[in-house]
């Protein structure tokens, strides 16, 4: 199927002050899509601006990857927030990464929830339009509606496409799914898949044709425009690099979503 194309993206900017998690300039190497973290769950000002200039200079989409305000727990710790204050949060936070696109001449290009808000919003509509109505609230210092990356069949992308948004589907090369097709919880032991070589086939699976293995050895279905691989597992990078190669091998072409 030499006419498929998928986007590949990566969590990026997952630092705070001295310390740093993802290997951002390596990652921008190979990424087409970078998710930057905007201050709630990691990143800082520094972090965000110097992620967006590396990004702008190689022609990377940026996309802000909001979260609950959860630095210690990395945003990955369930939280109840009333949905005008998580809306205000998450214009926020696109705003903040806005500042520093734009100084780097580039823009916020998509919006995409990080852990547990990203899990959260596959099910809990009122959260889903929480989400969404921070997005738009966005909108004046952006360039009209952004897109919102999300899990297919998700109440995220289903309340997004019911006010206009546009929405663009992903799946995780790397991350283990249930037979409903939604991801395993990450304090499941076998949430993530470590074996490089299974990320690889999985991520051809996905991009050339929409299905992976669930845990119980099913294949399901996925259909995606965008395909995340974890910037903070080791040797991020060169997996990266590794499971665009293959994609190319299998004639699927990585282009960016926007």
């Amino acid at each position: 199927m030499a006419d498929t194309v998928i986007d590949l993206n990566a969590d990026l900017g997952e630092g705070f002050g001295r310390w740093s998690l993802t290997d951002d300039e390596a990652l921008l190497s190979v990424v087409t899509s970078a998710n930057v973290a905007c201050g709630f769950h990691a990143g800082d000002p520094s972090t965000m601006r110097r992620v967006c200039a590396l990004a702008a200079e190689r022609g990377v989409r940026i996309g802000a990857q909001v979260s609950y305000r959860d630095l210690a727990g990395f945003g990955r710790r369930a939280m109840d927030v009333p949905p005008d204050e998580l809306a205000d949060e998450i214009a926020y936070q696109i705003g903040a990464l806005q500042v520093f696109a734009r100084a780097a001449g580039s823009r916020v290009s998509y919006v995409k929830p990080h852990g547990a808000l990203y899990n959260r919003v596959v099910h809990d509509n009122e959260q889903a339009e929480a989400v969404v109505s921070g997005v738009l609230r966005s909108g004046a210092i952006c360039d009209g509606p952004l897109p919102l990356l999300g899990l297919p069949g998700s109440r995220l992308l289903a309340v997004a496409e019911g006010v206009g948004l546009p929405v663009v589907t992903e799946a995780f090369a790397d991350r283990a799914y249930t037979w409903a097709g939604t991801l395993v919880p990450r304090r499941d032991p076998d949430a993530v898949v470590h074996d490089p070589e299974a990320v690889i086939a999985r991520a051809v699976g996905i991009a050339r044709d929409a299905t992976v293995t669930a845990v119980g050895g099913e294949p399901i279905a996925v259909h995606a425009r965008s395909l995340c691989v974890h910037g903070d597992t080791p040797g991020a990078a060169q997996l990266a690099w590794r499971v665009r190669g293959a994609l190319a091998s299998a004639g699927v072409r990585v282009e960016a979503f926007s």
